[in-house]
This record gives structure tokens, C-alpha cells and sequence, in this order.
């Protein structure tokens, strides 16, 4: 299984899109500061997340929403209530 994911700082002002095999050992990854697009945003919530079985689609998920403004911006728009009770 693959996952898109999308992880926020707790002042909500951030938002890291990526995409992985492991969540898990992902997000823990993140919040030990291994990553370091994301080291000076610690601690790090894990707020959204999808599941692909297929490698290419979960990788072909991420490059849009990182890539194509409006893809980031719609799934924002739908997830708006969920969004801020998580930030």
C-alpha cells in the first residue's frame, strides 16, 4: 500500500504534501527531524492521508497536489471543517 499525506505544523501555517510506502515511519521520520524540508516545522500532525495499491498512481496523487495549485486548493476546500479541528 502507498499513501499521499499531508502533515501541518501546529501554528497551521504549513503544509508538507509527500508520499510513502511506510505512514508510520514516515511521519516519524518527519518529527525526528530526518527530513529536512520539514526540520524547522517540528512537531508535525499528520492531517490528511490517502491509500493507493498502485505505486505509480499514489506517486502520480502527490505530483498534483504539489504541482497543480488547484488540486491542493479543491481538496483544502472539501476537508475545510476536518482541516481546521485538526490545526
Amino acid at each position: 500500500m502507498y499513501y499521499v499525506y499531508l502533515l501541518s505544523n501546529k501554528k497551521g501555517n504549513f503544509i508538507y504534501t509527500g508520499c510513502t510506502n511506510d505512514l508510520r515511519k514516515r511521519l516519524a521520520e518527519h518529527n525526528n527531524g530526518a527530513v529536512q524540508s520539514t526540520k524547522s516545522q517540528i512537531p508535525l500532525t499528520l492531517i490528511y492521508y490517502e491509500a493507493y495499491a498502485d505505486k505509480k498512481d499514489a506517486f502520480h496523487r502527490e505530483h498534483n497536489l504539489k504541482l497543480r495549485a488547484n488540486a491542493l486548493t479543491g481538496l483544502k476546500r472539501r476537508l475545510k471543517n476536518s482541516l481546521s479541528k485538526a490545526l
